[in-house]
């Protein structure tokens, strides 16, 4: 049996609360190896007050439903399992919520040893106009605009500029208490380079790859390794039947990712057997990508 070293260490997972997403995955799956888990998520409020219990089982609907749950579900199921989690709701588009994270991570575990970047935002936009009844990803995705000063913005605030923040946060406070070992994963996307109808999106996920590499260098000589994990298409509840079948014929392995793929590689690069890797890009995406 593998020690991953990851007893009793104290986990903070940023966007937890989607029953089937990636930040859950990974607060189980720390969870599992005896990591005490600190979830953060972002409520949204209802559009149209139908849970996901009223919903069908996937597609655009039901994942704007999930947004609009809290953590406490994800918590409850570890703790069932024996396991030790809180969660804690806010905007990291705040940078004020920052310092109140890590705060609140330690006085109810302790200092933050590993920290799981994985909250983002995405709304689809374009450099083209807008155009009623248009649709990304072959007529099978959500709605896309014309990209806005508020649509770039949001985008960057959360899922680069919060990640450049809390990775910040993170250093001081491992200084502070003289710490030697520390691991920071970063949720990436396997289009980061460039992708069109999520221009936004795909662009604020660049921006953290690249304070990924930076923070590799900076803080490498202290004991914490920065790695990227990068996920190619995922059930997080987001795709229809429909558009799973489209994207099948990419993926070498012949199906889409669940989850737990992404929380594996995730919990790998914390643990013991990662020890000499920082400064990475992992694609986890059942070769739908692959480095040339």
């Amino acid at each position: 049996m593998i020690d991953t070293g990851l007893k009793d260490k104290v986990v903070a997972v940023t966007g937890g609360n989607n029953p089937k997403g990636i930040g859950a995955a990974t607060a189980r799956a720390f969870a599992a190896q005896g990591a005490r888990v600190f979830i953060h998520y972002f409520q949204t409020k209802s559009v149209q007050g139908e849970g996901v219990s009223k919903i069908g089982e996937m597609g655009e609907e039901w994942y704007i439903a999930a947004q609009t749950m809290t953590a406490q579900h994800v918590v409850d199921e570890i703790r069932a399992a024996g396991g030790c989690a809180e969660a804690w709701m806010a905007d990291l588009a705040d940078p004020a919520v920052i310092l109140q994270l890590f705060d609140r991570a330690e006085q109810a575990f302790g200092p933050v040893e590993v920290l799981v970047n994985n909250a983002a935002h995405c709304e689809p936009d374009t450099f083209l106009p807008s155009q009623a009844g248009d649709r990304s990803i072959g007529g099978l995705g959500p709605s896309k605009r014309t990209i806005t000063a508020a649509s770039h913005d949001q985008h960057f605030a959360i899922n680069s500029r919060a990640v450049a923040l809390l990775t910040a946060e993170f250093a001081h406070r491992y200084l502070a208490r003289s710490a030697n070992w520390g691991r920071i994963i970063n949720v990436s996307t396997d289009g980061a380079s460039g992708f069109p109808d999520e221009i936004s999106y795909w662009a604020s996920k660049h921006a953290l790859e690249s304070y990924s590499r930076a923070a590799a260098v900076e803080l490498g000589p202290l004991g914490i390794a920065v790695n990227i994990v990068s996920p190619g298409p995922v059930q997080t509840g987001w795709m229809s039947r429909e558009l799973e079948e489209k994207v099948l014929p990419g993926i070498p392995l012949r199906r889409v990712g669940q989850p737990e793929d992404i929380a594996d590689a995730i919990v790998f690069l914390a643990s013991h057997q990662a020890r000499w890797i920082t400064g990475q890009l992992l694609y986890v995406g059942g070769g739908n990508r692959m480095h040339q």
